[in-house]
């Protein structure tokens, strides 16, 4: 279970504040829970002025010392068009003993050329759904389940040129594989809350899950995989958690929807709306 953030702005637009400075920033988040601690890896992505994605990871906690003066610097170093923030609560599908989960391979944001990918959730038949990944498979460099559901986001996006059809296709491989595969009681999937892009001048976010699972690090009344965001003709912010409590405009991504952010002349659009199509998930054989 772990922690999401994108922005979406200007140029030179700073993600410092929101990843290092506010009250509930990304860092805050990192060990705000003390049960559920981000102890497992960290990583920043942003466009420089080169246009070729820049990516600063870490193995451990954000909030440990040896590794909060490394994201506090990659922090101060990120800036827009488009930032991506990711810390790790390790998902272990495979049953791998825990020093196997850590690494900077595993650590996210993932990247391809230029598109970027964050996910909070775990996928649960890993190994079987990396068969569905095509020429993609011989990239995959770690054994963080993520890893899978990105190339296979990948994959639709290269065929569809469509993000949201892509997302939707993704859905619908790891149902018919958790199907195929006897429909195991834990379900194809926890959570699939993702932070996308494929360039500096747009962001996607898909906020899907199924189950119960308890509610927010920082709001006992939000569910825990609800996706939140602010907008406005400079800016477009989305993650896992308001990322300032003093702002009343933080506004929902509920279960099923999704959020689009394009930068055009200077200005911001964003707009939200139900992901189509998406796969049900049939109920466990009795």
């Amino acid at each position: 279970m772990c922690r999401l953030f994108g922005l979406l702005g200007g140029p030179v637009e700073p993600a410092e504040p929101w990843l290092v400075a506010t009250d509930r920033s990304l860092l805050a988040q990192s060990d705000i829970n003390p049960e559920m601690r981000q102890s497992d890896g960290w990583g920043i992505a942003w466009y420089p002025p080169t246009r070729v994605p820049r990516v600063e990871k870490g193995v451990g906690g954000a909030y440990e010392p040896r590794e909060r003066e490394r994201f506090v610097r990659a922090a101060k170093l990120a800036t827009g068009p488009v930032v991506i923030g990711h810390l790790r609560h390790a998902s272990n599908p495979l049953n791998l003993p825990q020093g196997r989960l850590i690494g900077l391979e595993n650590s996210q944001p993932f990247i391809h050329g230029g598109t970027l990918f964050a996910h909070n959730g775990s996928i649960h038949l890993p190994r079987e759904t990396r068969a569905l990944l095509g020429k993609f498979e011989e990239h995959v460099r770690g054994v963080n389940d993520s890893e899978i559901l990105f190339w296979l986001l990948v994959k639709h996006t290269e065929e569809t040129g469509d993000p949201l059809g892509a997302y939707t296709r993704t859905v619908a491989d790891l149902v018919k594989v958790w199907s195929e595969n006897g429909r195991p009681e834990e379900g194809p999937y926890s959570g699939l809350n993702v932070i996308f892009t494929r360039g500096p001048n747009e962001l996607w976010a898909f906020c899907h899950w199924i189950g119960e699972h308890g509610p927010s690090f920082c709001d006992p009344k939000r569910p825990y995989y609800e996706m939140t965001y602010t907008a406005d003709a400079k800016h477009a912010i989305v993650g896992s958690e308001p990322f300032d409590s003093t702002r009343p405009d933080w506004r929902n991504i509920p279960n099923g929807h999704y959020l689009v952010a394009n930068a055009s002349g200077g200005l911001v659009g964003a707009k939200t709306g139900p992901i189509p199509g998406l796969a049900p998930v049939p109920r466990p054989p009795v």
